[in-house]
């Protein structure tokens, strides 16, 4: 006679509840460098473009700035009003903005301005690469002209680091909170799909705000929208797997 009993498959459940303690310790792991990450990325922001229009917050004023340019002045004399005021001193500020007013010449360059330069400047711009390089006048021309905005090398540049990096972060953060259990099919797609069409919306915004300044909303919209969702994901994973999970009433459901 056969013992059913013993025939019967033991059905594994894989949901954050439930999972190893060696599985959670590493998406804990991830979570908590991710989010630090995020959190120091949003700082850089505040300290970059939020500095464009001179004052600390980011606004629509610092986006139009740093994508769609200042083309009543230079990026240079926005720079030293901007995120750069706190390089030089106020007199070496000056002496630099009136050299830009006055058509940037390089005579005045060689007298008086490189030295400026010198001392204020070229400790990064010159030394850290994908910077202007500012110890020579070639190198600070460019800067000194009508403010365009960002360039298309650099705007090409930065799209495709974000797009490739970011949607990684993304699609780890979404594959564990995939395994939450006890939220509804149509709230994980939503959650899940959300910080990459906000993404996608954030690095077409800056293009698009290159060439009309009014789609500055678009970049605040998106940055705002899929750091809502990764929130959201980040919280309730975290959540499922360290608060109460053994006492969680879906912990023997499946998550997929």
């Amino acid at each position: 006679m056969i013992n059913t009993d013993s025939t019967k498959a033991t059905q594994t459940v894989l949901n954050l509840p439930s999972i190893a303690l060696g599985l959670k310790a590493l998406f804990t792991g991830y979570l908590l460098v991710i989010g630090i990450g995020l959190m120091v990325a949003g700082g850089q922001i505040l300290l970059t473009h939020g500095m464009a229009d001179g004052k600390f917050g980011l606004s629509v004023d610092d986006i139009v700035y740093s994508y769609y340019g200042d083309r009543k002045s230079s990026k240079l004399e926005n720079k030293l009003n901007g995120s750069m005021q706190d390089k030089a001193e106020r007199v070496v500020r000056q002496d630099i903005i009136k050299w830009v007013r006055e058509g940037a010449s390089e005579t005045q360059w060689d007298n008086k301005i490189a030295a400026h330069f010198a001392n204020n400047c070229t400790q990064c711009h010159g030394v850290i690469p994908g910077l202007p390089d500012f110890n020579q006048y070639q190198g600070v021309l460019p800067v000194a002209q009508v403010d365009n905005g960002a360039s298309i090398d650099s705007l090409t540049r930065v799209s495709h680091i974000h797009l490739f990096g970011i949607a990684f972060i993304f699609f780890f953060v979404g594959l564990i909170f995939s395994l939450a259990v006890g939220i509804a099919n149509w709230l994980k797609v939503v959650a899940i799909s959300t910080p990459f069409a906000f993404l996608i919306i954030d690095v077409l915004s800056w293009w698009l705000t290159k060439i009309n300044p009014h789609f500055a909303w678009l970049t605040i919209i998106g940055g705002v929208g899929y750091t809502i969702a990764s929130a959201y994901m980040w919280c309730v994973s975290m959540q499922q797997m360290w608060w109460r999970s053994n006492s969680n009433p879906n912990r023997h459901q499946p998550a997929w």
